[in-house]
């Protein structure tokens, strides 16, 4: 079973976030998940794609109201239109 480091991206609190310690982006270069603007999330959503808690993270992407970077396999545009889907 996989034990959390504190050197794990996104991993900031596993009370939190207990599902965290399962994301495909632990291990990835963080700077992947907030591209700079005008640059695409390509490699991010990569990731997201195969990973096996990207429900989770995006349920609380949307629950904690993240206005920014890549979660759940959303950019911030995709999470503000489910939002207003939502309202």
């Amino acid at each position: 079973m996989y034990t959390p480091s504190a050197t794990d991206s996104f991993l900031v609190d596993p009370d939190e976030r207990p599902w965290a310690a399962y994301a495909s982006c632990r291990q990835a270069d963080p700077d992947l998940f907030f591209p700079a603007e005008g640059v695409d999330a390509d490699a991010a959503l990569k990731i997201c794609r195969g990973c096996p808690v990207q429900s989770a993270c995006l349920e609380w992407a949307l629950d904690a109201r993240i206005r920014y970077g890549v979660w759940g396999g959303t950019t911030e545009r995709d999470r503000r239109r489910l939002h207003r889907r939502t309202a």
